[in-house]
């Protein structure tokens, strides 16, 4: 139950920042403010599943403040037509892509764009896999990520931990 509430607090703290800095001169726009929160609900959420008793909320709250940072720098750099092009990318990367071949996506309309490397596919669980590297460009700045992702029954990939 604590857990919970101290998620609930966060949350409500970090919406009336969001709203306090939405001002006429240009303050957070709705692509940041949404991603700080669905950041904030994440990292608390992963937050929780660590330690135990008073160690857990601790670790809840400062997931909470992570997730709400890096929530907000992405959704402050991505748009929806980036997202678009990057899961286009990432799919036919996944699906088709020669091994070790990044898979490139340039949204022509930010300048934003990225590139998808896929490994080797093998199986795992009866389950197609493949780790893959993502790389982001936006405004000058690269970001890196690695994950794996396996084809599921209805032939989308879903990422795995």
């Amino acid at each position: 139950m604590n857990l919970i509430k101290g998620l609930l607090v966060g949350i409500v703290s970090l919406s009336v920042l969001a709203a306090c800095d939405q001002n006429m001169y240009g303050g957070a726009g709705p692509k940041q403010s949404v991603g700080t929160l669905g950041g904030a609900v994440a990292g608390g959420l992963l937050g929780s599943q660590v330690g135990g008793g008073s160690g857990r909320l601790w670790a809840t709250g400062a997931g909470v403040l992570l997730g709400a940072i890096v929530g907000s720098e992405i959704g402050k750099s991505l748009d929806r037509a980036d997202r678009a092009y990057m899961a286009q990318t990432t799919y036919r990367a996944l699906e088709s892509g020669p091994s070790g071949h990044p898979a490139r996506w340039i949204n022509p309309d930010t300048g934003h764009y990225g590139a998808v490397v896929p490994q080797p596919a093998y199986q795992q669980g009866g389950l197609q896999c493949r780790e893959y590297t993502q790389t982001i460009n936006v405004g000058g700045r690269s970001e890196q990520a690695y994950g794996t992702a396996c084809r599921q029954q209805d032939g989308s990939w879903q990422i795995r931990n």
